[in-house]
């Protein structure tokens, strides 16, 4: 489960630099994993330890382990973000409602984990929950662990889009030539999950996707953490030695869990 690491080690080089073109070079020695792979690992463990079922003991892992990571890695590239940065440190955190797309960033675990879409779906929900528990970043991490899951079990682009299209409500029918001229940072799940799910829809390879994402000159390493999520489960690529230089070795050996 190494694309959404991979998209963000790639694009960590352009979220304040950003780029509206694909020919960069695709991994280089100042890139670095970011917040978006420590939470993608705090969510995947919490996860893994959790009965679903039990939302009230779910949503504690989640908190448990968020908190954990984010103590163990206090100052990442790019840092966390103010109010996350905040509840992170609080001795009582409460969710804030956020339509920030750091529930989409850290959510790929939820696409992995489990045998149904209603599942999948449920645990992306309790994962935004403790922080992002505003509608739309609500529906950014479930759209994004919904494409996760179809694209690991076979599902066509076609069926991917349709999906997310009817249970989502996200225009994903733009093309990017159309996006990227006018394309700027945009830190919302409603607008960055729908590019970046479109960046899937246009790529013919994981790294073809990551390279969309970043090109749309936005927020370069969440929106290559997202799309490279996505495009990993689809093409089934294994990403582990792309990644492995770059991560430390308990963030390497939590994510090849899965």
């Amino acid at each position: 489960m190494f694309g959404a690491a991979l998209g963000d080690i790639v694009g960590s080089l352009y979220e304040f630099d950003p780029i509206k073109r694909k020919d960069f070079p695709f991994l280089k020695d100042d890139m670095s994993y970011t917040d978006d792979t420590i939470m993608t690992a705090a969510v995947l463990e919490a996860l893994m330890e959790s009965d679903i079922s039990d939302e009230e003991t779910t949503k504690e892992n989640l908190v448990r382990r968020m908190k954990e990571w984010g103590r163990r890695y206090p100052h990442p590239i790019g840092a966390y973000g103010s109010m996350f940065s905040y509840w992170l440190h609080s001795p009582s955190p409460e969710p804030y409602g956020s339509w920030g797309n750091g529930s989409a960033m850290r959510v790929s675990g939820a696409g992995w984990l489990y045998d149904t879409i209603e599942e999948t779906r449920k645990a992306a929900r309790l994962s935004a929950e403790v922080t992002h528990n505003h509608k739309e970043g609500i529906k950014g991490a479930e759209a994004t662990a919904s494409a996760i899951f179809l694209g690991r079990n076979g599902g066509s682009k076609e069926e991917i889009k349709a999906y997310i299209e009817k249970e989502f409500g996200y225009d994903l029918s733009r093309s990017l030539s159309s996006i990227r001229p006018f394309y700027s940072f945009d830190g919302s799940c409603q607008g960055t999950v729908p590019e970046s799910i479109i960046c899937f829809l246009e790529g013919e390879s994981t790294e073809d996707t990551i390279r969309n994402a970043i090109s749309l000159g936005g927020d370069a390493d969440t929106m290559g953490a997202i799309a490279g999520s996505i495009a990993e489960a689809y093409w089934k690529e294994d990403l582990s030695l792309l990644v492995k230089p770059y991560l430390p070795d308990d963030i390497y050996s939590t994510l090849s869990r899965i």
